[in-house]
């Protein structure tokens, strides 16, 4: 049983007495409308992949201006300020004046994605969070986390899947402007209708340069982490196709499976749950850490970290529909007497295909419409590339690489950044249904 800590005086009064006053509301609103909110999505998904923001790249004025954008909105909505500005004059970690709170959580972010771009120093950036405190005083104490990323990748070519495009826009409407419309959504509602617990709304940053801003996040938490029943995650849920949602994380607890089946009301999606907690986006930094976590996701899709990734193929309706569904989650968590019972899962972390190592090529062209084919199935391989030396080509699935299975892109991402330029390794793959090997010697991303 882990000893909890409790919370600083002055969030603890203000959440109870927030508390108090919510239990008194009526909860009894209605289930909100689909088309209002794709409405409210796609404006926001509009917003946040509009040219004028450059793609958000970590560091850049146009994350800075999404960050301040997402900041007024959590205020426009009502929600509680909760990090402590220790630069403000006469503020400290334990300074109980509201003036020493704010929504954005700013740090510098270093690792080897921006020491290889030239800047080793870092660069400084910032999470937005705020807080929705529940309706139970005697729950209100503990919290749940939804969170998502609003960075992408900008103009940079670094994590590109079209590097020909050059310093072409990246936009990511998909990735992850839908993942932070849906938090913006689901703060709406919860702060409409708060639950028993607490909700902690989080945007993070640097998500692309290796899930920088969720490891600050948990290194430096503005709520004590052992009051942290669970963690859900939003990356990439704009393009919902046949019905299809892949739910992570869902042998995190024990409780999950059953409520996330009690919870997909019809008309139901088709959901694919994966047990494992680590994955390629930011609740990996809260299961290693022991929370409870599940990541909604609704695929890969060929616009995956390339200049095409616009709100236009945004499927808004559809994101409405995991949004809901994310809801009743969520408010299944938070209304839960009793905590999650946490499962640890024997697991390797993996990361963001964005992280160090990524300057080693191979020069794959992935298909990202090939979604449910076991391994990696190739759309082609640049001409002259260590790919194209080593005989891969347009239509083959690698199902190993350097002694590693490959399941999908990030088991691929894995087992290529594992390795070094100049490396030769044994890629195992399928032509025809046919299993080939071949040798490759890694190239330098950029030479």
């Amino acid at each position: 049983m882990r000893t909890r800590t409790p919370f600083p005086i002055a969030i603890r009064t203000a959440l109870l007495s927030a508390a108090l006053l919510a239990a008194c509301r009526t909860l009894d609103r209605g289930a909100p409308s689909t088309s209002d909110a794709a409405d409210r999505i796609r404006r926001d998904i509009a917003y946040l992949a509009d040219d004028r923001l450059e793609g958000r790249g970590t560091g850049t004025a146009g994350n800075d201006s999404a960050a301040s954008w997402l900041a007024r909105r959590h205020a426009a909505l009502g929600l509680r300020r909760v990090v402590i500005d220790t630069e403000t004059a006469g503020c400290s970690a334990d300074s109980p004046s509201e003036r020493c709170r704010t929504f954005t959580q700013t740090f510098v972010a270093r690792g080897p994605e921006l020491a290889h771009s030239g800047k080793p120093e870092g660069v400084r950036t910032q999470n937005v969070v705020a807080m929705i405190p529940g309706r139970d005083p005697s729950l209100a104490g503990e919290v749940v986390v939804i969170g998502a990323h609003f960075d992408h990748l900008g103009r940079s070519t670094t994590g590109a899947l079209d590097p020909e495009a050059r310093d072409a826009i990246r936009n990511g409407a998909d990735d992850n402007a839908s993942g932070t419309a849906a938090i913006l959504e689901l703060a709406r509602r919860f702060a409409a209708q708060p639950a028993r617990r607490s909700i902690v709304v989080a945007h993070f940053t640097g998500e692309e340069l290796g899930l920088l801003g969720s490891q600050w996040f948990v290194e430096h938490s503005p709520v004590p982490l052992d009051g942290v029943a669970a963690m859900v995650n939003f990356d990439m849920v704009g393009r919902l196709r046949n019905d299809r949602l892949i739910v992570y994380g869902v042998g995190t607890a024990r409780e999950l499976p059953a409520l996330l089946d009690s919870a997909n009301v019809e008309p139901k999606l088709r959901l694919n749950p994966v047990a494992d907690g680590f994955g390629p986006s930011d609740q990996s930094s809260f299961y290693a850490k022991g929370i409870p976590v599940l990541h909604l996701f609704t695929d890969l899709h060929p616009d995956y970290h390339r200049a095409t990734d616009d709100v236009e193929k945004i499927d808004a309706v559809g994101e409405a529909r995991v949004v809901a569904l994310a809801e009743r989650v969520v408010r299944a968590i938070a209304d839960r007497p009793s905590r999650l019972t946490a499962v640890r899962i024997a697991a390797t972390p993996r990361m963001s295909p964005s992280r160090e190592g990524s300057n080693v090529y191979l020069g794959t062209i992935p298909d990202m419409a090939a979604g449910d084919v076991p391994g990696l199935k190739l759309t082609g391989v640049r001409a002259g590339s260590p790919a194209d030396k080593g005989g891969l080509a347009a239509g083959d699935v690698i199902v190993q690489f350097g002694g590693r299975e490959v399941k999908d892109l990030y088991t691929y991402s894995d087992a290529l950044y594992a390795h070094k330029p100049g490396e030769e390794v044994e890629v195992v793959y399928l032509r025809g249904g046919a299993r080939r090997t071949t040798r490759v010697t890694l190239g330098t991303r950029g030479q």
